[in-house]
């Protein structure tokens, strides 16, 4: 039992979602802390005094290690949190990201077994000749359709088990990926749902956009040019309002059209901080990081064939004739172990971009820095914010 310095028995009043609760001693809410109903980030105060901070601050309730992630900053009052530097965020990311590693690739293999599967698969199927129809590539082209649908399927439970994750590594949790899953599948008809809507804008965005560039290029047309323009900012603007999207539509358990709009009002947030501190310019930071490093890894991999290509382009000036060279040059090389080996690594490590979702195993990096920039933005973990107490039995209160 607890006792202050008059010998009295210290009791404490919590505050979550609104309501407040207690007097409870400290007994009483290691109960509910046991039972999952007091979280860190909780207001709490002592019934004698008027002053509110958090239940992480209540001595010997949750004792919270300091080199934990992001817990050192809920033993203040909100108000007194300070944004992280851009650097701290980064390195923040990669705390997470080492201390969950096993489950982000679980996350990871989710989709990228099947995918890879499906591409693998693909390779036994041959054309028909004639009426002869071959049972092997039958069976293979129905393997591959079945493995593209289920990595496609298994997309939002990717996406919405990396929002969860992150944010139990961040309290200093640990959940076994069959939990983490298990707490996933049940987001997953609203993240599928805005998946479609988000990747379809930005799919038939690029291709206005490459239409668009193509007339330029044609033509010359000023008219093209101020269209390809105007997609541009067209772009940029739904990369704006889609920032925070995962984010609000899991975390915040928002429904469809509320998570767009609550992503577009917090990415327009921090109009009076410096530029470099705004939302909208660390989400396009971290966006071009990791552009940054999916082209590096890509021009590494494929440089030989790159650089090869160039030359052949420089010294060739009919683009028929430059096609034939290159597919000769193809034909003759046949298939290169060396060549497969480093593009597999490609793959692995980063991903790619196609028609079956396939992620790298470093790519959850992205959606980690994302969460972390959310929380940051939002500069407390709020109270409600709790998808494996809500989406369980019960609600998140005492």
């Amino acid at each position: 039992m607890m006792l202050d310095d008059q010998g009295v028995t210290e009791e404490w009043i919590v505050r979550v979602e609104g309501r407040e609760y207690g007097p409870a001693n400290i007994e009483t809410l290691r109960e509910w802390k046991a039972e999952g109903r007091l979280l860190p980030a909780n207001e709490a105060r002592r019934a004698d005094v008027d002053r509110w901070t958090t239940a992480a601050e209540i001595p010997g309730l949750f004792n919270l290690p300091p080199a934990v992630p992001f817990v050192g900053a809920f033993s203040q009052p909100p108000v007194q949190l300070s944004r992280r530097t851009f650097a701290e965020i980064l390195t923040e990311t990669v705390q997470i990201y080492r201390k969950g590693f096993f489950q982000f690739l679980g996350l990871t293999l989710l989709v990228l077994l099947p995918s890879t599967a499906s591409q693998l698969t693909t390779a036994f199927v041959q054309p028909p000749q004639g009426s002869k129809v071959d049972m092997l590539s039958v069976l293979a082209a129905a393997g591959a359709f079945l493995t593209f649908v289920l990595s496609i399927v298994m997309w939002p439970v990717y996406i919405a088990g990396i929002q969860i994750l992150t944010v139990e590594i961040v309290r200093g949790n640990r959940f076994s990926l069959a939990r983490v899953l298990n707490e996933a599948v049940k987001f997953w008809p609203r993240v599928a749902g805005l998946c479609v809507f988000v990747y379809g804008v930005f799919f038939l965005l690029m291709v206005f956009g490459l239409a668009v560039a193509a007339m330029s290029l044609a033509a010359g047309s000023s008219v093209a040019l101020g269209l390809l323009i105007l997609q541009v900012w067209m772009f940029g603007r739904f990369f704006v309002n889609v920032l925070f999207w995962q984010q609000f539509a899991v975390l915040e358990n928002a429904g469809f059209i509320d998570s767009l709009r609550e992503s577009r009002d917090l990415a327009r947030s921090g109009r009076d901080l410096p530029w470099f501190q705004r939302p909208l310019w660390r989400g396009a930071f971290i966006a071009s990081i990791w552009f940054a490093v999916v082209l590096a890894i890509t021009v590494g991999v494929q440089w030989g064939t790159l650089h090869q290509y160039f030359n052949q382009l420089m010294t060739t000036q009919d683009p028929q004739a430059l096609l034939q060279q290159l597919t000769e040059a193809q034909k003759a090389r046949g298939f290169d172990i060396s060549a497969f080996g480093l593009s597999l690594l490609q793959k692995i490590l980063v991903g790619e971009l196609s028609l079956t979702p396939q992620p790298g195993i470093l790519q959850p990096l992205v959606g980690i820095a994302f969460v972390v920039l959310y929380l940051d933005s939002k500069l407390e973990l709020p109270s409600h914010v709790d998808p494996i107490v809500r989406a369980g039995e019960g609600d998140a209160v005492p």
